[in-house]
């Protein structure tokens, strides 16, 4: 595609028209080739506006976006969160073997910021694009991408109803996993913190949590579970609240180990023995969860195996293969340690 302007000014470009209609870059492309993914009313408003403007679409032009530019986007929410270092050497070791370049955005959980990046890379014109998408990603974003024939590989969050393979991790399993320990454990007040409930691996290690609750006849809703969290911050700040709930709760479950690393260090703090004081649970086994004191239980959500399944399913959609059913969802496995024993640092019965 080119745009050519009136009395020789620079020429129009696709993300000129996607700035000023307010719309995505992918949906300007759509609606100028006619997609019904477009609404019929915005399609023609953006080709009235391309045509006011002197945009001229050629297809000739368009068929460059074949032309490989051995670029691949990765966009996630939280670079700084080891277990997204871990996913990230994978991603770049296979995808460095077919010379692929990566590029990678912090979206922050914004989808505006998620959507700047896509359109960048779109006028980059990349060969492929990994998405542990933002909250608030729609399944007609994520198609109209898939339309626009970009491949698109989701990693780690899933989005229901978005026509991309998808390769993350079973959070329900995963939280059910850890929770059924912490019972096994003997405890009965075991607290939720942290996770964008509106994402699914929020919403699916939480499920897994209410399940091996409810299986133990012990009721959710009588738990303490502060939702949203994400980070060590996070949880450092959590801890007054768990301290002050009545009943107190002898163990948490932090959705991820930031969360529990931020948990235990605030507990020393005030003075209550992470493990024998509170029993702490993490997740992603990260680096650092078996060195800390007390080393921490988490689950363990495959990082590398998830790196290297999600780089062969871009590959396959770069190479011309349709892949958009694969959905992978890699069993997790509970590393147990010093951080979770039984009420009072005790033996169960």
């Amino acid at each position: 595609m080119r745009g050519a302007s009136r009395g020789g000014h620079r020429r129009i470009t696709l993300g000129d028209m996607a700035a000023e209609l307010q719309v995505s870059t992918a949906t300007v492309s759509l609606a100028l080739r006619n997609s019904p993914l477009v609404a019929a009313e915005t399609r023609e408003r953006i080709k009235a506006h391309a045509r006011s403007v002197g945009y001229i679409y050629n297809r000739s032009a368009a068929a460059l976006r074949t032309a490989r530019s051995n670029m691949v986007g990765i966009a996630v929410h939280d670079i700084l969160n080891p277990y997204f270092a871990e996913i990230f050497r994978a991603l770049e070791d296979e995808l460095g073997r077919e010379q692929q370049v990566v590029l990678i955005c912090n979206h922050r959980d914004d989808v505006r910021r998620q959507r700047s990046f896509v359109d960048s890379l779109l006028q980059h014109r990349i060969d492929g694009l990994l998405l542990c998408a933002s909250v608030d990603t729609t399944a007609d974003e994520i198609n109209q991408l898939v339309e626009t024939g970009i491949p698109v590989t989701l990693i780690c969050r899933d989005v229901d109803g978005a026509r991309a393979p998808v390769v993350r991790g079973d959070d329900i399993a995963g939280g059910r996993m850890l929770t059924e320990h912490l019972i096994a454990q003997g405890h009965k007040h075991i607290a939720m913190v942290g996770g964008r409930r509106r994402s699914s691996a929020g919403r699916d290690r939480n499920l897994g949590w209410r399940q091996a609750l409810e299986a133990a006849g012990l009721d959710p809703a009588a738990q303490v579970d502060i939702p949203e969290l994400m980070t060590q911050a996070d949880g450092r700040q959590a801890v007054p609240a768990l301290l002050a709930a009545n009943p107190r709760p002898t163990a948490v479950f932090g959705f991820n180990d930031l969360i529990s690393f931020g948990l235990i260090d605030a507990l020393k703090r005030t003075g209550v023995a992470p493990g024998d004081g509170m029993a702490v649970g993490g997740y992603d086994d990260t680096d650092g969860a078996a060195g800390g004191s007390p080393s921490l239980t988490s689950v363990c959500n495959n990082p590398e195996r998830i790196g290297r399944e999600a780089a062969e399913l871009i590959l396959r959609q770069i190479g011309g293969e349709t892949v958009s059913d694969e959905r992978r969802m890699i069993a997790p496995s509970l590393n147990i340690r010093e951080s979770t024993p039984p009420p009072g640092g005790g033996q169960t019965g």
